[in-house]
């Protein structure tokens, strides 16, 4: 169902702005919903975040409509978070992302990604599922162009200084609360002010 309200979004077109991911991208429409309304709406934008969505449920995702009908400006692109958490290797995290990059080239070269690291997730620095996002975000910020493809870190923005996440900016230490969707608006839109 979700796959054809978004291919259906895609088809009205109009679209300048893409956020492409996970549940953390679709958490736009719950906890990040009036943030949205502030930053995004009047900028053409759509929302294609897919709960449970892994690197690999992206790239088909991009192969069954999405971008057949619309050639966005740009698109931010934040995925990998599940496949971290499904025990793949950084190596094949990183593969993954890289992946739905090389796909994205090919579908919309036109279009600038805005690549972000995945999230720190768990409530404390040495959980295995953060570990393994860090040591794919390394292996991934090397496929950055810096002009067709932008590769940004943003979640130090979501960590107190001792590394730890705070239930205010994620309740459940992976989805964002309000407070936490501002903090990435405001992170990135230097980078998707105008693309």
């Amino acid at each position: 169902e979700r796959l054809a309200e978004l291919n259906e979004i895609a088809r009205r077109g109009g679209i300048d702005l893409v956020f492409l991911g996970d549940s953390i991208t679709q958490g736009w429409n719950g906890a990040g919903k009036q943030v949205w309304a502030r930053y995004y709406a009047r900028r053409r934008a759509a929302n294609f975040g897919m709960d449970a969505d892994r690197a690999q449920h992206v790239l088909w995702r991009i192969e069954q409509g999405h971008f057949e009908w619309i050639r966005p400006k740009a698109v931010v692109l934040l995925i990998g978070t599940n496949n971290a958490s499904n025990g793949e290797t950084a190596q094949e995290i990183a593969a993954g992302v890289e992946a739905v990059v090389h796909r994205l080239r090919e579908k919309v070269p036109e279009s600038k990604i805005l690549l972000l690291a995945i999230f720190p997730a768990g409530e404390r620095p040495n959980n295995p599922r953060r570990m393994r996002a860090a040591a794919a975000n390394a292996a991934v910020r090397t496929i950055a162009d810096g002009r067709m493809v932008r590769y940004l870190d943003i979640g130090d923005r979501f960590m107190n200084p001792d590394g730890t996440i705070s239930k205010e900016l994620m309740p459940d230490f992976l989805h964002l609360s309000p407070h936490g969707y501002e903090l990435w608006a405001e992170a990135i839109e230097p980078a998707v002010q105008g693309p």
